[in-house]
């Protein structure tokens, strides 16, 4: 019986070439966006293994009804991939609550609404594998300008963490995605979002928000059809793999901020660990 993956923000970027290649190997797809017309043009397939579905993610009637739309065609939902979200530079002081708790409603509830959601069905076939799509950024703060979406993939990590103990007496699998710098449209304008209200005493974040759109976009190291094949490959190797870190950069990222962290914890061991009753 060929398997059923649920993709949200299918309609470009890593999820649209996740659908695409899904698709061609012979699963079973269902796919969501906010705009189905944007998303049926992008996918350019008409088949009966693609169901395409408008969703709004922070709705949750909209997902569940997505979600029992997609059981009721396929008949279940053996992979979730959590993979909808934007980008937002700017820095703490210039970004209001309503665009910090925006950038919070996509890259984190809409998750936990998918999850909330998909679980009641997947306890009651006892499998599933949710795969939440975070980022490096989501393990390495250290980025200027980039401290609202940073915490957004900190949650994802978080609560994937939890999660995946909590699922496993399931047989659930949850693996947390990490990409370093792939070349999809995640730093054009459509995908990545700036303040209202810049702040001019701020030069180092507009150079590092400039360095990312003029410099790094077009050129990232990462190439999105191996993601997926990786991702893939993860979910049909059936291993409890909890973090999946993806690209050179990523590990290179990966491996600093372990020894940064390392080196702190050494430094003040003997200080820290006498404070025990």
């Amino acid at each position: 019986m060929k398997k059923t993956w649920f993709v949200t923000g299918a309609s470009k970027g890593l999820g649209l070439v996740m659908v695409k290649k899904l698709l061609a190997a012979g699963y079973n797809v269902a796919a969501t966006s906010r705009n189905l017309k944007e998303l049926k043009k992008a996918v350019g397939e008409s088949t009966s293994s693609f169901l395409p579905l408008a969703v709004d993610l922070v709705d949750e009637d909209s997902v569940g009804n997505a979600i029992d739309e997609t059981v009721g065609q396929f008949g279940s939902i053996d992979v979730i991939a959590n993979n909808a979200g934007y980008g937002l530079a700017g820095s703490l002081e210039e970004l209001s609550d309503a665009e910090a708790r925006a950038n919070f409603d996509v890259n984190v509830f809409g998750s936990l609404n998918v999850i909330r959601r998909v679980l009641p069905h997947m306890r009651r076939q006892q499998s599933g594998h949710i795969f939440n799509i975070a980022s490096v950024a989501g393990f390495i703060g250290s980025f200027p300008g980039f401290g609202i979406y940073c915490a957004t993939k900190f949650a994802v990590h978080g609560f994937s963490e939890s999660l995946a103990e909590e699922v496993k007496p399931f047989n659930i699998r949850v693996t947390i995605v990490s990409p370093g710098y792939f070349r999809t449209n995640f730093l054009q304008n459509d995908s990545l979002q700036v303040p209202k209200h810049e702040i001019a005493d701020y030069r180092s974040v507009r150079e590092v928000l400039s360095l990312h759109q003029h410099g790094i976009n077009g050129n990232q190291p990462g190439d999105p059809e191996k993601a997926i094949d990786a991702i893939i490959q993860v979910a049909e190797a059936g291993k409890a793999l909890t973090h999946l870190f993806l690209g050179s950069d990523a590990y290179g990222f990966v491996d600093q901020k372990i020894a940064a962290v390392a080196k702190d914890m050494a430094e003040v061991r003997a200080l820290a660990t006498s404070t025990d009753f």
